[in-house]
């Protein structure tokens, strides 16, 4: 039964089924380009998310053809002045970068799967949240680009980190000096993105892997993350240390108990998150 959640805005489509968050970018008349009221919409939805023991897997994607072009560039050429506006430098610095740590940096470091389902075209800050969940499923028809050179900005949400991580340093330059529009075939062969399936395939394909993920062993789930992470900036020791003690509290778990019994008795295992 799917349930329709309330985000105080149209921008921002939720709604949670089987354990699945589904969060929906909703301008398609702007190809989903970030609004301020998007933005809150999505910092409190993945800060509620991330404490909801009833969501398990949370997807990211966009309405009608494209997943996300990033800031507002026309709003920004109104405005004439993309990053400050009103406030102060110091101001607009510090609102940057909160608005960046709950929605990228959430996205990352939450400690629950998430998935973006690219329609279409994910560019800019849009790109940085895709990049910032786990995997990505995208249609044959979406594509990738930085675009920040081409607006003259030099990048946020978390997108130099990420892309540096996916298809290292080199790359990383070339893609963001350049600003190539990258096919959907090119981004799996980058690494970029886990899948590509056909357009009208997608949200079938994206509803699979996430279910398969909310069924899964949720506290293992949960440190198994927190491995990934600490091991993309960490020492050798510290990632062979954390994983000890992450390791032996997944051994104390009912998934864990649960898991083993049914490798004996030659079942699926159906986890609690416990």
């Amino acid at each position: 039964m799917t349930t329709t959640l309330d985000t105080g805005t149209p921008d921002l489509l939720a709604s949670l089924d089987e354990g699945v968050l589904t969060l929906t970018l909703n301008r398609p008349e702007a190809r989903n380009a970030m609004s301020r009221a998007m933005n809150m919409a999505l910092q409190q939805q993945l800060a509620a998310a991330e404490f909801d023991p009833a969501v398990r897997c949370i997807v990211l994607t966009g309405a009608g053809k494209g997943f996300c072009a990033g800031g507002d560039v026309k709003g920004m050429a109104a405005s004439g002045d993309g990053t400050v506006g009103a406030l102060t430098i110091d101001q607009a610095i510090h609102r940057q970068r909160a608005n960046q740590r709950e929605t990228a940096g959430r996205l990352f470091k939450m400690p629950k799967p998430t998935i973006a389902a690219l329609p279409g075209a994910a560019a800019g800050a849009g790109l940085s949240l895709a990049l910032a969940c786990d995997l990505r499923v995208m249609a044959d028809t979406a594509i990738m680009t930085t675009a920040f050179a081409r607006v003259g900005f030099s990048g946020d949400y978390g997108g130099t980190y990420f892309m540096t991580q996916l298809v290292g340093a080199a790359k990383a330059r070339e893609l963001y000096l350049l600003s190539p529009r990258v096919s959907a075939e090119e981004a799996l062969r980058l690494g970029l993105t886990n899948w590509v399936c056909p357009a009208a395939e997608l949200a079938e394909r994206t509803t699979a892997i996430a279910r398969s993920l909310a069924s899964g062993p949720t506290v293992a789930y949960r440190y198994m993350k927190e491995n990934l992470n600490r091991a993309m900036a960490g020492e050798v020791d510290d990632c062979l240390d954390l994983e000890a003690t992450h390791h032996i509290h997944c051994g104390q778990t009912e998934d864990h108990r649960e898991a083993s019994r049914a490798f004996v008795e030659k079942r699926e295992p159906v986890f609690k998150g416990r």
